[in-house]
């Protein structure tokens, strides 16, 4: 992934930004919750040391509680405070690629409480890479961090503009800060360290080749079956719309379409490939064309979702992604969000 040079204090950011910023800190600092953009999607934080704070991100979001959050810092050298046994390979890959869209599972310190770990002895640790996220956490002050899952229900799509924070939580948040959409659109990937070897939990904006580069030895994905810690995403149904979504090849998708239809079911069609379609009515069957380059197809992903679902589709069918480890996060949410609707054909 090409690595963006972001801003990286509150000195860059305009006058009427740096005021909202300082305004969401001061909310967070006294125990409120503040939507925020990062590169990846929009978090919904709290101050990590506030347990009552902590507890209003799980009542908004309706999320269960032994599920773990990942704590935004603002700083490389933040990481000591948060966590302790750091691995070497941790820290190549922390001064690689933070800020950045990479959570780091590690053995959490005495610092981080259990409301945030969902109980576990490690923590999910990443610095995002969007200058009023870091501006934000800078204001925070010494010592704090911001607990932050996506700003949204649970297992619903992740928000990628502060309107789909505002669609989603509405009143339930005390302050969104606007950011423009994000740059990635996809939730960060997530590693562990067993010993000498390095897992991904979750692909996400960082790709197995590139964390193979960085550190100079092979990455594996972890299979959920031999899976017993906790991480964010891990759920099998995730990042779903409210439309039912089911993935098909792409020399199938076009007759799976057309079946439904003769049902009276009004049908999306989400392609990537170039592939010939058959000639049919228009408002029978909605089309759209996705870029064929993964980065471009994962940024607009979620929002195309969300704009499908408000045109209230009956099904939406997406043309299976290609087997090639830049697909592999696109792969993996596309898989959960159609986790329920596996057998509408």
């Amino acid at each position: 992934m090409k690595q963006t040079q972001y801003a990286r204090n509150k000195s860059e950011l305009t006058p009427e930004q740096q005021e909202h910023v300082i305004t969401a800190a001061r909310i967070l600092n006294h125990g409120g919750t503040v939507a925020f953009p990062t590169e990846t999607v929009y978090g919904l934080g709290a101050d990590v040391n506030n347990a009552i704070a902590v507890r209003k991100i799980y009542d908004i979001k309706q999320r269960p509680l032994d599920h773990p959050l990942i704590v935004h810092i603002g700083d490389i050298s933040q990481l000591n405070y948060w966590a302790q046994a750091i691995p070497e390979a941790a820290w190549k890959l922390a001064y690689t690629f933070w800020p950045g869209p990479l959570t780091l599972i590690l053995h959490r310190s005495q610092q981080v409480p259990d409301s945030v770990t969902g109980g576990q002895n490690t923590v999910g640790i990443r610095m995002p890479a969007h200058p009023i996220a870091l501006a934000l956490l800078d204001e925070l002050g010494s010592g704090k961090a911001l607990a932050a899952p996506s700003a949204n229900r649970f297992g619903r799509i992740s928000p990628t503009t502060a309107l789909h924070v505002q669609q989603e939580l509405g009143e339930r948040v005390d302050m969104i800060l606007e950011g423009g959409a994000c740059e990635v659109g996809l939730e960060s990937t997530i590693v562990c360290f067993d010993k000498q070897s390095v897992k991904i939990l979750r692909p996400g904006g960082i790709t197995c080749p590139e964390l193979e580069m960085a550190l100079d030895i092979p990455v594996n994905l972890a299979t959920t079956t031999n899976q017993t810690m906790r991480f964010s995403g891990m759920l099998p149904a995730h990042y779903a719309p409210i439309t039912p979504l089911r993935i098909y090849p792409t020399e199938q998708i076009w007759q799976q379409a057309i079946t439904l239809t003769t049902q009276k079911f009004r049908i999306l069609i989400m392609t990537w490939s170039k592939a010939d379609k058959p000639q049919f009515s228009d408002h029978i069957i909605g089309h759209c064309a996705m870029p064929a380059d993964p980065i471009a197809y994962g940024k607009q992903l979620y929002a195309k979702l969300r704009q499908f679902d408000e045109e209230a589709f009956d099904y939406l069918l997406i043309e299976s992604p290609p087997n090639h480890p830049s697909w592999l996060a696109i792969a993996d949410r596309l898989q959960r969000a159609s986790y329920h609707s596996s057998n509408i054909c």
